[in-house]
């Protein structure tokens, strides 16, 4: 006679909620990556008509999802795993990884903007409470992982082999500001956002040569940040033409943004010999980024010669996209994401 007690296995919803311990605030790169697909694919209506109209909505609502279903996902980490939330906020690196919540918030709201505004008095109060909501706890997220970096070492403070380009996330919030602050009729408060942002890139981006010298390159598992170094020449020379600066500042930012793509292609090799994670979403946004801004480019005195380049590179970034979100599904199947980090 079996007196053996019965075993019982976890229910699914017992097991999701446990994988959702290892939720990092940087699976939003995913919303941010969808947001900057779309906005490259409406940027790209002028040439490509409605059907680049229909891929930037369908892009949009993709990342209003994936946004939904991580803010749910993060109520339901905080109350049952309030420790790793915090552990994430100690941790040298994922602290940074905060002001993806804000970033995805001002993105989806500038993309709404783009689409809808002054089709609806309703719409546009929701919009612009949105973009506020979104501006606000970027700021707030910038001061704090900034203020983190005055501590000690010991305490949370900077520490050279951990920094990497994650740290400009911060940065990218603040640059982006005037994209959909200026047309919601904000344009003072996001030019002020716009200036504190115009003054961290190129501190970030010399400490971040400094750390290269100081500790050497960076660890190959971290490699697609690299990246990152793009997005913030390519939002500036965005936010260049929405103030209708001289057209030479917006192309010596193109330049710029240029010139880290070249750099970061270099590292393709490593890139390609990790096995894929998060951090690969790290390619995403910025090369969207890059793509809206070579679109734009090409639509403005000189710049004829980009149309032909821009339009493959938006190629480019739509399968990279994809192939990531490919790639984050099959991860999750076969339970290689979520999962403590080695």
């Amino acid at each position: 006679m079996n007196t053996q007690a019965p075993t019982h296995r976890p229910s699914r919803i017992t097991r999701a909620i446990a994988l959702l311990e290892h939720l990092a605030p940087a699976w939003f790169a995913m919303v941010m990556g969808w947001c900057g697909l779309s906005l490259a694919w409406l940027r790209a209506t002028d040439v490509l008509g409605d059907t680049a109209l229909g891929l930037g909505l369908v892009g949009a609502l993709f990342a209003l999802f994936v946004f939904v279903l991580l803010c749910l996902s993060c109520v339901v980490r905080l109350t049952f795993h309030p420790n790793a939330v915090a552990a994430d906020m100690r941790h040298p690196v994922r602290h940074a990884f905060m002001a993806t919540l804000p970033l995805s918030i001002m993105l989806l709201a500038g993309i709404g903007v783009s689409l809808f505004w002054n089709t609806s008095r309703t719409l546009d109060t929701l919009l612009t409470f949105a973009w506020v909501l979104g501006s606000v706890l970027e700021l707030a997220a910038s001061v704090w992982v900034i203020a983190r970096w005055l501590n000690t070492p010991d305490n949370g403070g900077l520490q050279w082999a951990a920094f990497t380009p994650v740290f400009f996330i911060p940065v990218i919030g603040n640059v982006l500001a005037p994209l959909a602050g200026v047309t919601i009729g904000l344009e003072s408060w996001a030019t002020a956002q716009f200036g504190i942002g115009l003054l961290l890139w190129p501190v970030l981006q010399t400490m971040l040569l400094i750390r290269m010298v100081q500790a050497g390159p960076l660890a190959a598992r971290m490699s697609p940040s690299i990246f990152i170094t793009m997005v913030a020449p390519s939002i500036i020379g965005l936010c260049f033409l929405q103030f209708d600066a001289p057209l030479s500042l917006a192309w010596g930012s193109w330049g710029i943004g240029l010139f880290f793509l070249a750099l970061s292609l270099t590292q393709i090799h490593t890139i390609l010999e990790q096995p894929f994670g998060l951090p690969h979403w790290a390619m995403s946004f910025p090369m969207a980024a890059f793509t809206t801004l070579s679109l734009r480019m090409s639509q403005e005195q000189g710049g004829a010669w980009l149309e032909l380049p821009a339009t493959l590179l938006l190629a480019v970034t739509s399968l990279l996209i994809l192939g990531l979100t490919l790639g984050t599904w099959r991860g999750l199947r076969h339970g290689q994401l979520l999962v403590p980090e080695k």
